[in-house]
């Protein structure tokens, strides 16, 4: 049975070794905000953060995730609310305030790669941004998605 470490806490799971991070989270633990798009780690929307870097769930089978590695996804980004209730993460809060999502599915995968990129870069170019964001939107956000991580680097600022 793998002890997982997921959103800063011990999780236990029986499940078997060859089993997809993605369907631990998303079957076994309820945790649906990682999503399941293309299954063979190309579009990146099941992107979670183990030990800060960005990953692709889909194709990633427990076993292979070593003892201890902190596993960060959608639900485990902001702790805390505001006063309106509105997630504080600086990515999260530019996504809100851009309102860049269209259909959305794609954008916890988003924010994820968003928040691994300004942890390595804290006020990326636009080049920076297109070069580590390799994650595919169906609706073409590519340049709100953009807009909201130089917007997100200034909230971190303060």
């Amino acid at each position: 049975m793998p002890v997982l470490n997921i959103n800063g806490k011990p999780v236990t799971v029986e499940v078997e070794g060859e089993m997809p991070l993605l369907w631990v989270l998303r079957d076994v633990l309820n945790l649906t905000g990682t999503k399941y798009s293309c299954g063979i780690a190309v579009c990146g929307a099941c992107t979670v953060l183990i030990d800060g870097e960005p990953v692709r769930s889909c194709s990633l089978p427990v076993a292979d995730i070593a003892e201890g590695a902190a596993i960060l996804t959608i639900e485990g980004l902001s702790a805390t609310r505001d006063a309106d209730g509105m997630p504080t993460h600086p990515v999260q809060r530019a996504w809100a305030e851009l309102d860049v999502p269209q259909c959305g599915y794609c954008q916890s995968g988003q924010i994820m790669a968003a928040v691994a990129l300004l942890q390595e870069t804290a006020n990326p170019t636009d080049e920076e941004i297109d070069a580590a964001m390799t994650n595919l939107c169906r609706c073409g956000t590519y340049q709100d998605i953009r807009a909201a991580i130089h917007r997100a680097a200034e909230l971190a600022r303060g």
